[in-house]
């Protein structure tokens, strides 16, 4: 029997010693890593017409580490306040925005603040999170510029940042809100080949009048819809439109050309009335306080509540309508207040949000009107009534007590109901068709009735 050239146990070392050299090969060439994943920063932007505003969010174990200012996860707020100019001092430093020629910007530091997050891949952990303006210089464009920005990757090689655009209203992206719907335009991070970190360049679309127009527009029909309480006040509001009052009793019902007149008033009238406030706010930019108005919101529904059951100021709906209309409208003004623009843009904010909440108020109000009509007609219509507006009254407590600073769960499941948007428009024309149809039906009854005694 011949013999094998290399032994068993010399070929096993042998293919363990190249398995070993080729992994300390590529372990040496590639470059440094961290043990673990660690977060990525986050810088979110929002266009105006001059300047764009920016919200850092930094990790503050990296943030720390490239900085070398003490921040961590113990650290206090009365110690932050005590490094918040030696960390604008730092930042200032990275962030470095100029036009596509060179030429540099303004920047300006706003709040500092800590707060908790949580990534996917990373878990829960602590952020700095860090306001800054930054202002284009005479001829500038905020919508095509060089964006230098290296804090933290400057000293951390494996962090990326993440740069998005959250508000834009040339091309319709005017929610804002948290982030979690903006724009992602680049990333920025150390070049593995160069070690460098190059200036990201934005380059947003043209936009135009007519993109921030029309997604205002859109805008305001989803902030009626899912408005829970505005689309509330005034449902309960017509609900007793077609009843007769008497003696501080709803007794009977009016014709259905003076309930439809009753309910086009009123309707109305909240028009009016939260148009001449909303366009007075934001005009006049005036700074008012949310908690009384979102308080004086909800006690205007549990007015509404209380006239259903027993009428409170009959036949003067439509002035009740207008007045509580007003402090709807500063509530729909924080919206537009939050977006800083121009006033050009808040004109043209102004004209296409207003038409959207008025063509979902109207469009509600229209599925709504068969099945109030019909309802005042059936049997037991007292008994809905007071369901409707014992529910109706228990949401809107709860909504006061929350927005005085009472907590309550009854204010949290009244406020999921506005994420069911599909749901109540499935209601509404269920609803509507059937009402439409038993009117038909009772309407052919009369007149087989009619002939019969004749």
């Amino acid at each position: 029997m011949s013999r094998l050239p290399i032994s068993l146990s010399r070929a096993l070392r042998t293919v363990t010693g190249i398995a070993a050299a080729v992994t300390a090969a590529l372990l040496l060439a590639a470059p440094p890593a961290a043990a673990h994943p660690t977060p990525h920063s986050v810088l979110l932007l929002d266009v105006h017409e001059t300047t764009v505003t920016a919200e850092l969010e930094l990790p503050v174990s990296d943030f720390s580490r490239a900085s070398g200012i003490g921040v961590d996860d113990r650290t206090t707020a009365k110690q932050l306040a005590a490094r918040k100019a030696v960390i604008r001092r730092y930042l200032a430093a990275h962030l470095r925005p100029t036009t596509l020629h060179g030429k540099a910007w303004t920047v300006a530091f706003g709040g500092i603040t800590l707060s908790r997050a949580e990534q996917t891949s990373t878990g829960p952990y602590r952020e700095l999170i860090v306001q800054a303006t930054l202002t284009a210089p005479a001829g500038g464009d905020t919508r095509h510029f060089d964006l230098g920005y290296d804090a933290v990757v400057h000293q951390v090689v494996t962090h990326t940042v993440l740069v998005s655009i959250r508000q834009d209203w040339a091309t319709g992206q005017v929610e804002g809100g948290d982030g979690e719907s903006a724009t992602q335009v680049g990333l920025i991070r150390v070049d593995s080949r160069t070690m460098k970190v190059t200036p990201l360049t934005i380059n947003l679309e043209t936009g135009s009048v007519w993109s921030g127009t029309y997604a205002m527009f859109r805008l305001g029909a989803d902030h009626i819809l899912e408005g829970t309480d505005h689309l509330l006040f005034l449902l309960i509001l017509l609900l007793p439109a077609p009843l007769l009052a008497a003696r501080h009793r709803w007794r009977g019902t009016v014709g259905t050309r003076t309930a439809m007149s009753r309910i086009g008033r009123t309707t109305l009238a909240f028009t009016v009335g939260h148009s001449l406030a909303l366009a007075l706010s934001a005009f006049g930019r005036l700074d008012i306080p949310a908690q009384p108005v979102e308080a004086f919101i909800a006690f205007s529904i549990l007015v509404g509540a209380v006239h259903a059951i027993r009428p409170l100021f009959p036949g003067r709906e439509a002035v009740v309508a207008g007045f509580f209309g007003l402090g709807h409208g500063l509530a729909f003004s924080f919206v537009l207040a939050d977006m800083h623009l121009s006033t050009t843009q808040l004109a043209l904010s102004l004209a296409g949000f207003n038409l959207g909440i008025e063509a979902m108020q109207l469009l509600l109000v229209l599925l709504a009107l068969p099945t109030l009509l019909l309802l005042t007609r059936l049997p037991g219509n007292s008994f809905v009534r007071w369901v409707c507006a014992g529910l109706t009254a228990t949401a809107a407590l709860g909504w006061l007590l929350d927005r005085l600073g009472l907590s309550n769960p009854v204010a949290r499941a009244s406020d999921s109901a506005g994420t069911h948007t599909s749901d109540l428009f499935a209601v509404l024309i269920g609803a509507a068709v059937f009402s439409l149809l038993w009117t038909v039906v009772i309407a052919m009854r009369r007149e087989q009735a009619a002939a019969f005694t004749r």
